[in-house]
């Protein structure tokens, strides 16, 4: 997953820490790129609107 193609206000689809094992992915709005490298392997870290972070695993569309 790259950097670029995530952009505030996106909305997502993240597995968050606690859903690792299990891949569960939650969908919510992206307010903030934690992920400082340009690529990431496990997908880039980020906060959503409702403050959880998670890794992005699909983007699904601009706000």
């Amino acid at each position: 997953m790259y950097r670029e193609n995530i952009k505030l206000g996106q909305e997502v689809q993240v597995v968050l820490k606690k859903d690792q094992r299990t891949g569960k992915r939650t969908k919510g709005t992206v307010r903030a790129i934690l992920t400082s490298a340009p690529f990431h392997t496990r997908g880039i870290k980020v906060m959503l609107d409702n403050r959880q972070v998670g890794r992005v695993q699909e983007i699904i569309g601009l706000e």
